[in-house]
């Protein structure tokens, strides 16, 4: 089931760590390499948390949407306004949950709220072919071979991907 939250204080930040724990593993590796691993985790948990409270939350219309599954966490992402729609980012999925339709599931659910409304845009790295092939399912067109973010930096190693169900004029 979709929820979506508004801020902060709707997430339970726990059980969002828990969706976002393989990515927050990874990073931690190439920001901290000289930290032991559990002081690695902790150190991405916090950052993500600094960024959510300090950034993420008090852009307008910024959102965080989540699928829940039996009451807990298993697919998440991020929308913020982005051009003329929103940026879909940080789309992610519990590894024990991966191969069940979740992410898929999560963005046609946001898509549903949106429908004719407003384009959403993606940034999905060149290598991550289930990423590509959920987005492609979920109707999004490859627009660009590169991303270029909300802060204006530019990584070649991107697609920008569209959905666009709004009316033509």
């Amino acid at each position: 089931m979709l929820y979506l939250a508004h801020g902060l204080s709707q997430l339970h930040f726990g059980s969002l760590m828990t969706v976002y724990g393989e990515s927050n593993r990874e990073n931690s590796r190439d920001f901290w390499p000289e930290e032991p691993e559990m002081r690695q985790i902790q150190l991405a948990e916090e950052d993500f948390y600094r960024y959510l409270e300090q950034v993420f939350f008090r852009t307008p219309g910024a959102v965080y949407a989540l699928w829940e599954e039996n009451g807990r966490y298993v697919s998440a992402l991020r929308l913020e306004p982005y051009r003329d729609g929103l940026l879909l980012e940080a789309l992610e999925t519990a590894p024990e949950q991966r191969r069940r339709g979740y992410a898929a599931a999560l963005i046609q659910a946001v898509q549903c709220t949106l429908a004719g409304k407003t384009k959403l845009y993606s940034h999905v790295d060149k290598r991550n072919l289930p990423s590509l092939k959920v987005h492609e399912a979920c109707g999004f067109s490859r627009i660009a071979d590169y991303a270029v973010y909300v802060d204006g930096s530019v990584n070649q190693k991107m697609y920008t991907l569209c959905w666009d169900d709004k009316p033509s004029v």
